[in-house]
């Protein structure tokens, strides 16, 4: 049923995914469906969980902050095009304080976060930059840009547009904190 959801999800998206075309998908009546799964955003958040792997990969280590920030991002857009089909459920009113919006939060922007802090931590030990000076919201801020264009163009960002985000905005700004002590 699991399975049979998520291909329906893929094949139509989150706002026309019907229990009835579920329930055709996988030989089985919506009734079955509804008993275990009253809402739509509650099967699409166990079709997603039994899609996608539990455990985030661990922060790229590249040597160097560039080059771990670019690794970084680009991992993060391919996961989240991996779920994009579900990522219309956070425009749904009714999904949006849901299990499955807290799910999606988790797994792109916690998650994110948290690998940042790694790969500034690692950057930090190897002197690139005084993570004490760079504020959270710096520290994130490449996350934020790719997850909002994302969300906007429901496409990954080209190469060319994370390398930008890297190179023109986000080391200037986290050089800049490092050399002002900001």
């Amino acid at each position: 049923m699991l399975q049979a959801a998520w291909e329906e999800l893929l094949a139509v998206g989150y706002h026309a995914l019907t229990f009835e075309a579920v329930a055709a998908r996988a030989n089985t009546s919506r009734t079955v469906l509804y008993r275990r799964w009253p809402h739509r955003r509650d099967l699409v958040l166990a079709a997603l969980r039994h899609q996608t792997p539990p455990l985030p990969p661990p922060a790229p280590d590249t040597g160097a902050l560039r080059t771990d920030v670019l690794a970084l991002l680009d991992r993060l857009a391919r996961r989240m095009m991996e779920i994009a089909p579900v990522l219309d459920a956070l425009t749904d009113e009714r999904a949006r304080d849901s299990d499955l919006a807290r799910y999606l939060q988790d797994r792109t922007h916690h998650t994110g976060k948290a690998m940042m802090a790694t790969v500034i931590d690692r950057a930090a030990q190897r002197g690139e930059l005084d993570q004490t000076s760079i504020p959270a919201s710096v520290a994130a801020l490449p996350l934020t840009l790719v997850v909002n264009e994302i969300l906007l163009t429901h496409r990954p960002p080209s190469k060319a547009t994370i390398t930008e985000v890297v190179d023109q905005i986000y080391l200037p700004l986290v050089t800049h904190y490092h050399h002002c002590g900001h």
